[in-house]
């Protein structure tokens, strides 16, 4: 079996007349050995943590009501590696509670993640439609840039030009990663594609996800949101190997705990051709991912059986009804004025007042605001499940 090799450095000039070497990937293969005998175990554990989420999601009640918090979850902490500073409660507040147009921004780039997670999921789920593609990778990346940072940067469009990681602005000289040459990308994405839909056992799944996710950071296809697209990918190859059925899975926020330690990793692939690092740390990533995704499914039973008799509580059998509503549409979007109330339930505005300041006095929602107008309630330890 021949060593792996990562890659080889291309010379090439930039449009500046500028010297530099550019960085072309090996074709990707399944035959690959792993030295550690630690890269077994771990992959027995990830796929066992991973089983038992995706059988917990199925057995789960109205498993389509916590669907957007995972997602949610996901997508703050992928744009959070990228810089952005919106929080998982920001998320749901309207404009002028976000307190400047640099939160909004932010939030807006988050909300782009959310909508091409959706749309690619849809897409993955519907049957009789592609499985995953380069095409659908650029339509999500379109969607991902549409009217927020980068969105000048060509969206839903393979790259042209040569890009770079780190490094001053202007220069090639100081980066630390030279992704292909333009004219190699396109090459090297077809190989990424069949590399997706190849089914040779050789190779178990979650290392072909742990693959694909470097192969694709190391091609860097765009001219921005490459991170973001390629964190995207991870949740989307999973459902195509029909590993998940739903998106219940938030790696990012592993990625993002231990940034530095991601981006080491994928850079000792590139300089010493350590695939097998990359794999146990994505692995491990993974595994722990999992399991605590299942055990979040599980308190989030266990709370909506408490919220559930807490509501039984409240001194109004006549608006009990009207509460267990409001509360299921909570699971989507744990965050309502008294306003928001009134519309969802068709109630007066006394009414909605009435059942907000009820489930407050039984702890279900928490007032954030402290102001006496425009008072904003969170399904507080809803959310803490997701922060924690």
């Amino acid at each position: 079996m021949e060593p792996f090799i990562s890659g080889t450095k291309v010379p090439a000039t930039s449009l500046q007349g500028e010297g530099y070497s550019a960085f072309l990937p090996s074709k990707m293969r399944t035959d690959i050995a792993w030295q550690d005998p630690q890269v077994y175990t771990l992959l027995e554990q990830a796929r066992g943590y991973l089983g038992e989420l995706n059988a917990y999601a199925k057995l789960v009640p109205d498993i389509d009501y916590f669907i957007s918090a995972h997602v949610t979850k996901e997508a703050e902490q992928s744009s959070r590696i990228e810089g952005t500073q919106t929080t998982l409660e920001e998320v749901y507040l309207d404009d002028e509670d976000l307190g400047g147009q640099e939160k909004i921004n932010d939030r807006k780039e988050v909300t782009n993640y959310i909508a091409s997670m959706n749309q690619a999921v849809e897409q993955i789920l519907t049957p009789n439609q592609p499985p995953l593609s380069l095409r659908l990778m650029c339509d999500a990346h379109k969607t991902l840039l549409s009217g927020v940072r980068g969105h000048n940067k060509n969206p839903g469009k393979i790259r042209t030009v040569q890009n770079k990681i780190g490094g001053s602005q202007d220069s090639l000289a100081d980066a630390i990663y030279i992704p292909p040459r333009p004219e190699d990308v396109q090459q090297a994405l077809v190989d990424l594609e069949h590399f997706w839909h190849n089914i040779d056992p050789a190779m178990p799944n979650l290392i072909k996800v742990a693959y694909a996710h470097y192969q694709f950071e190391t091609i860097h296809p765009f001219d921005d949101g490459n991170g973001r697209v390629g964190r995207l990918i991870i949740v989307l190859q999973l459902m195509s190997y029909g590993m998940l059925e739903r998106p219940v899975l938030y790696l990012s926020e592993y990625l993002e705990r231990n940034r530095q330690a991601y981006y080491d990793a994928l850079m000792e692939v590139r300089e010493n051709n350590n695939l097998e690092h990359w794999v146990k740390f994505f692995l491990i990533g993974l595994r722990d991912t999992a399991k605590k995704g299942r055990e979040t499914l599980e308190a989030i039973i266990d709370l909506r059986h408490d919220y559930e008799r807490r509501i039984e509580r409240t001194p109004s059998v006549s608006r009990q009804k009207q509460m267990k509503i409001l509360l299921r549409a909570l699971y989507s979007k744990p965050v309502i004025t008294a306003q928001e109330v009134e519309t969802l339930l068709s109630v007066t505005k006394p009414t909605a007042h009435k059942i907000v300041n009820e489930l407050a006095e039984v702890k279900i929602l928490k007032e954030k605001t402290g102001m006496e107008r425009h008072r904003v309630y969170t399904l507080h330890e809803y959310l803490t499940l997701f922060n924690n």
